[in-house]
């Protein structure tokens, strides 16, 4: 069995013709990985971490103001004693934390005096208790000194004790 020349020649022109490629250049592909992709984790949104502090602080703050609402003063003042200037700087250390807070400041006389008296001392404390605020950074919006004189007492009576509970100027949120 002897094939033609003519005949081997075609067969090999075939099989050649099978294997080349028209393009002159053809760029090699990057190699596939073949790593099983690891399942999504669904998307949890999270509070940015300054936020989440804020949050913290601010309750901590409230906390340590909770108990220290009342300023004392002493008779015919309006001097914030050094003893409550922690509780002062409590408060404006928070109202600093939390922009948006306001207050009520609440100043009160004891029963001696003349009621016009007593509203203008109690005006004086409140004011002396905003103005340490502003001192400390406090915002002027944020502190609101109001009197009541002698008109809302904390403790009925006479008496050194009782008078030293009625000078006071209170903080109260609004």
């Amino acid at each position: 069995m002897t094939m033609s020349r003519f005949a081997l020649a075609a067969v090999a022109a075939a099989v050649l013709a099978g294997c080349s490629t028209t393009k002159l250049e053809e760029t090699p592909k990057a190699p596939v990985e073949t790593r099983q992709p690891t399942p999504a984790q669904p998307a949890q949104p999270k509070a940015p971490e300054s936020a989440v502090k804020t949050v913290d602080l601010a309750a901590e703050q409230l906390a340590a103001v909770a108990d220290k609402r009342v300023i004392y003063f002493d008779f015919d003042s309006y001097v914030v004693k050094d003893e409550f200037r922690p509780t002062v700087e409590a408060h404006a250390k928070r109202l600093n934390l939390i922009k948006t807070q306001k207050v009520s400041l609440e100043g009160h006389a004891d029963e001696r005096g003349s009621r016009e008296y007593n509203l203008a001392l109690g005006q004086k404390r409140a004011e002396a208790v905003s103005q340490q605020l502003g001192l400390l950074g406090v915002a002027a919006g944020q502190a609101e000194p109001v009197s009541f004189g002698k008109e809302r007492p904390a403790v009925q009576g006479t008496g050194e004790a009782v008078w030293a509970k009625n000078r006071r100027v209170e903080v109260k949120d609004k």
